[in-house]
This record gives structure tokens, sequence and C-alpha cells, in this order.
């Protein structure tokens, strides 16, 4: 009896190979019409993601970019100093 037990434990990896073997024909292009659209819609999620990403990092830099030109002309302005007033003319 114990030599049909373990020929089972054995024999039991071995047939659901086989039988795997003789339905993958008939399984994976039917699994291919199933799966071909979730991987499509998973790539074209991925890529919408990049462009967004894209996008705001973009705008990020373009924002970074104008307070950069703003610190820039307060700097040279404090070098110049204040802008002398104008003196009124001297009546002759």
């Amino acid at each position: 009896m114990a030599l049909i037990e373990d020929g089972l434990k054995i024999g039991t990896p071995v047939l659901i190979g086989i039988g795997a073997l003789l339905l993958a024909p008939v399984v994976l292009p039917a699994a291919g019409a199933v799966v071909r659209p979730l991987i499509k819609a998973t790539v074209k999620s991925g890529l919408l993601f990049a462009q967004k990403g894209r996008e705001l990092i973009s705008d990020a830099m373009e924002s970074l970019e104008d307070i950069t030109a703003e610190v820039k002309a307060e700097l040279i302005a404090e070098r110049k100093g204040p802008a002398p007033s104008p003196q009124p003319d001297e009546a002759p």
C-alpha cells in the first residue's frame, strides 16, 4: 500500500505537467486574447502617467526659473543702490 501512495505522490505532479502540455495549445490563445488588452491598458496608463509627470516637472522648472529671474533682478537693483530722486529745477 505504501508503494501505491508513494507512486501517487510522485506521479501527481507528472500528470499535472502532462495535462498542462496537452491543454496549452487550447488555453494559451484564449488566455492571450484576454491578457493582451490588459497589458495594453497597463502600458497606456504608464505612458500617460509618465507624460503627466513630465508636464508637472516642466511647470515646476518654469516656476523656479521665474523666481530665479526675479531674485537676480532684485540683487542687481540692490547693488545699484536707490535711484536718485529728481532735483527740482532751480529758478533764475
